[in-house]
């Protein structure tokens, strides 16, 4: 069998490729970031076509720089950015229209009317998600009645969508001429469209956002060695390698960071961050602003299930210190700027460029920072900046106490912003719990190598993969209790600022 096995890990803003020996170890990465189109205010757009062309781009870079041929893969798995809608025509491969991002909030009456007439709570029972501008089924409806011609194509059977890696799954392996239709269980979870006991498409919820069946991919386990065929022989790679993995993003940090048991869970930090806890078989509904979701199911076997508390803006902060106000000129340097002064000087910032995701799902909410005198500096505000990615994410450690009883006692984290070693001390500060990073801190891309693997036999079970998880860092919380809950009673004063900015119709 070939000695390694690779990852397209698709993106918020960038997409890499990656490739993996057999203890997990990073051999070869290429990275290459894309355009963030922002039409008018709450819009998020990506252009498909450079995302698979970027696709391109990284893997032949990385195989160009590692010296390794395809030939040398015993599978490739796909990650990507959950939620992000591209409808297509399947004849040509055009898009119909720009990707709809995550974070795009123009769904936002589509939202409201689902929640004022009942439908809402249809999508919560079977779903498990909230009606929210956040998930692909009411882009995709957005998509079919604000683009000419999208709804006409859709009942031919002329246009297809998928969430990013349904896209790059497609052109990965063939296109217009024959390219696999399909996506996983975790992906599918993310639309507001599939039952989360039948893991299937369900009608009621297709009728709610008038989505027709035909659109929709093919819904197969995260990890399977035939659902998702073989790369075209043509580029990118021009060899047939096995696809087997596919998993949204923060399922697959879920995954590499060997999350397997109930109770066990990781904070991915991103452009947003992600917090998933692992609940077994058992599909727990939150009652606490919660997402049930899938955490992954490999084969043949059951559904694991998630609670997820998703956070829209948090490592996209420090990119809007760098970008809009230039107070910064790279994300690293938010850390320095922040060690300039000892703390915030009682300001808070209050991210909510896009709503407020878990636990509030508020899209009225717009960002605010609050507390501010001429005494603040900078240093000030770039501080506070990392403390609302760490105070949002207490946030979502709270409502997931209260859903599953489970107190956390380490919080495996991972992603960019871990690098940011004062974010991370902030972090178990706030939380009054150990934060702990692995080896591999790229776990996104690692996952869908594990899923990928695990398909094809190149690695046993998930014991195996337990075995090579190792801590490289871990920071000790070194707040008093008092310090801790007076700046979070300050947090929660600051949310509420944020509250009743757009108005929703």
């Amino acid at each position: 069998m070939p000695e390694f096995v690779g990852a397209v890990d698709q993106g918020t803003t960038s997409t890499r490729f990656m490739i993996f020996d057999h203890d997990g170890g990073e051999v070869a990465k290429y990275q290459l970031e894309h355009r963030q189109i922002l039409p008018r205010s709450g819009w998020v757009e990506h252009d498909p076509v450079e995302i698979w062309e970027r696709t391109n781009s990284v893997m032949q870079n990385a195989f160009r720089a590692s010296g390794l041929a395809p030939a040398d893969l015993a599978a490739i798995g796909i990650t990507n950015q959950r939620e992000t809608t591209v409808v297509w025509d399947p004849r040509t491969g055009t898009p119909y229209y720009n990707a709809v991002v995550w974070q795009d909030t123009r769904t936002d009456a589509i939202a409201a009317a689902l929640d004022r007439d009942g439908r809402g709570d249809v999508i919560r029972r079977k779903a498990g998600l909230p009606p929210a501008t956040y998930f692909s089924g009411a882009k995709i409806q957005w998509i079919l009645e604000n683009v000419d011609g999208v709804r006409e194509a859709a009942e031919r059977g002329h246009a297809l969508f998928g969430n990013t890696d349904s896209w790059v799954l497609w052109n990965l392996t063939g296109g217009p001429g024959g390219g696999v239709h399909a996506t996983d269980v975790t992906n599918a979870s993310r639309t507001m469209l599939m039952d989360l006991e039948t893991l299937d498409w369900d009608d009621e919820l297709l009728e709610i956002f008038g989505v027709p069946r035909a659109m929709l991919p093919t819904i197969n386990a995260s990890a399977h060695p035939e659902a998702f065929g073989r790369t075209r022989t043509t580029r990118p790679l021009r060899a047939a390698i096995p696809v087997t993995g596919v998993l949204g993003d923060q399922q697959a940090a879920t995954v590499g960071q060997v999350c397997f048991a109930p109770g066990e869970a990781k904070n991915t930090y991103g452009t947003g961050n992600f917090l998933l806890l692992n609940t077994g078989t058992e599909l727990v509904r939150s009652r606490s602003g919660l997402l049930t979701t899938v955490a992954y199911r490999f084969g043949d076997g059951p559904a694991v299930y998630a609670l997820e508390g998703s956070i829209a803006v948090t490592g996209s902060a420090v990119q809007w210190l760098r970008d809009q106000l230039r107070i910064i000129g790279d994300a690293a340097e938010s850390e320095r700027l922040a060690r300039s002064v000892e703390d915030s000087g009682g300001i808070y910032f209050v991210p909510a460029f896009s709503g407020l995701f878990a636990p509030y799902w508020r899209s009225d909410a717009r960002g605010a920072i609050v507390g501010l005198s001429r005494y603040h500096t900078g240093g000030h505000l770039a501080r506070a900046t990392l403390e609302a990615i760490c105070y949002q994410s207490r946030d979502v450690v709270e409502a997931m106490d209260r859903d599953s009883g489970v107190h956390l006692d380490v919080l495996k984290v991972d992603g960019g912003v871990t690098e940011n070693d004062l974010c991370m001390q902030i972090q178990a500060d706030v939380l009054g719990v150990p934060v702990s990073r692995p080896r591999i801190a790229e776990t996104t891309a690692l996952g869908a190598a594990y899923a990928a693997g695990l398909a094809v036999g190149f690695w046993r079970d998930t014991d195996e993969l337990r075995s090579h998880w190792q801590e490289s860092k871990r920071w000790e919380p070194g707040w008093s209790r008092e310090r801790r809950e007076e700046g979070y009673a300050g947090w929660k004063r600051a949310v509420e600022r944020t509250l009743d900015w757009v108005k929703v119709h």
